[in-house]
């Protein structure tokens, strides 16, 4: 085990999914640890909790002397305090190194891929906790339940041999990790500012998965050219238990394969897998995964994290299955360059909901100039429109706008109509503030008192 108690690290950008776990984890090893991020979150207030002292705000005075500095893709090279670090003669430390040097402690299982790594990850450590098996995990998401006494947590450094990563693509940070079992839920462009073309993405992959001696893939034909490595590969679309004997309480066919890959990755791990689906029942999603935020009236309102078309078909068909009598998506595109190479697809899956809303794009890094200007969320209203046969589709393009919209019409004219009406919000960006407003102004039930 590493020396991590001789360590200070300032992690810049601590508030975010990823960062925040790697920061808890190395306190918890025995670091010095403190960071700062330009916006308070939930994430701030676990590393609050956990006794950390993260700072809202980005100052050359939050980097303390004689510190590593860790940093996300996300920090900009004008960040004031990458800038004193690096007068300073300090190189700062990417978070994909910082975390394979934490997951080269214990025996890794990575879980890569386009779509679902998130809940993969955390169906993988969830397993393992039910199994006994005590692992360290880093998701990037909130999972409720494997944090201390139940709480929500997004990694933990547990006392087992293993450790359950989720392993990155979009900065190409995964290439970084050593698994022992490599998990690829599919494979698709989705970052398209870091990879030129599908068969660099492919070429990524291939060495992601090289050092493995365990790989879990899908079983379609589309993923012939991993499978050929040859070694010991379980294709998770044929592992056991079949979907009749696996019971799930998150809905969605994506769902139930996130699990198979779970359950396929930890029989390569040496574990029972009938153990772990029965370990599966109890596992209820991670926040911002078709989230129940609440009710407005007698519409159930969702969030989801998805912000590519396919990831917004499987959110709209697991909330199919639910059989809502009008089902209302209220979307918004995340980053310029995504939307300008999918808009037509966006609109294609959209087509799947009853009713959209369509918003502007959350612009996260990235600024509508050069070859991105003009790009906006109109062409994913436009295609949704085009392609839904007369679906209703809103171009609302501020949050403010559909929030008035929405309430006019869940409270003051004829609602979503039928018994049983959903809304969800969906997008990598803010939108799920959207949803939470909803659900925090609904008016108090009539006589209520």
């Amino acid at each position: 085990m590493s020396d991590w108690g001789g360590r200070r690290l300032h992690f810049i950008g601590i508030g975010g999914a990823g960062m925040s776990g790697l920061a808890l984890v190395c306190a918890r090893l025995g670091a010095d640890v403190t960071g700062s991020d330009r916006a308070d979150s939930s994430y701030m207030a676990r590393l609050r909790k956990a006794g950390l002292e993260p700072v809202v705000g980005h100052d050359a005075a939050n980097l303390p002397d004689g510190a590593e500095v860790v940093v996300s893709t996300a920090i900009g090279t004008d960040n004031p305090e990458l800038a004193l670090a690096r007068e300073r003669g300090v190189e700062p430390i990417h978070r994909g190194q910082l975390l394979a040097e934490l997951c080269a402690e214990k025996r890794l299982i990575a879980i890569a891929g386009t779509h679902g790594k998130t809940t993969t990850t955390a169906m993988t450590a969830w397993a393992l906790r039910g199994l006994g098996a005590d692992p360290a995990f880093f998701v990037g998401g909130e999972v409720p339940g494997l944090g201390p006494d139940g709480a929500a947590a997004n990694a933990g450094w547990g006392e087992g041999e293993w450790v359950v990563a989720e392993a990155d693509e979009s900065d190409a940070s995964f290439l970084r990790l050593q698994p022992e079992i490599a998990v690829v839920t599919n494979v698709e462009m989705d970052h398209h500012s870091r990879w030129g073309s599908l068969a660099e993405l492919h070429g990524a992959f291939v060495a992601f998965a090289g050092p493995a001696r365990g790989l879990v893939v899908p079983g379609d034909e589309e993923m012939g050219w991993l499978r050929e490595r040859g070694d010991e590969v379980a294709d998770f679309d044929g592992a056991a238990p079949g979907p009749a004997e696996l019971s799930l309480a998150v809905p969605g066919e994506h769902n139930r394969r996130n699990a198979r890959a779970a359950i396929a990755a930890l029989e390569l791990a040496g574990f029972d897998g009938t153990r772990a689906a029965e370990a599966l029942a109890g596992f209820h999603g991670v926040h911002r995964r078709l989230e129940l935020k609440g009710k407005r009236g007698p519409v159930s309102i969702y969030d989801d994290y998805a912000h590519h078309p396919t990831e917004v078909r499987a959110a709209l068909s697991a909330l199919r299955e639910q059989g809502p009598s009008r089902l209302l998506a209220v979307f918004q595109p995340h980053l310029y360059s995504r939307t300008k190479a999918l808009a037509e697809e966006f609109g294609a899956a959209l087509t799947l909901a009853d009713e959209a809303i369509v918003l502007d794009v959350y612009p996260a890094r990235e600024q509508p100039v050069g070859e991105l200007a003009g790009v906006s969320g109109l062409q994913v209203a436009q295609a949704a429109a085009e392609r839904g046969g007369g679906m209703p589709v809103w171009w609302l393009p501020t949050a403010e706008l559909a929030e008035r919209a929405l309430v006019d019409r869940l409270d003051r004219t004829q609602g979503l109509g039928g018994s049983s009406p959903v809304l969800v919000t969906i997008g990598a960006g803010d939108v799920f503030r959207l949803g939470e407003a909803l659900v925090s102004e609904a008016p108090a039930a009539e006589g209520a008192g």
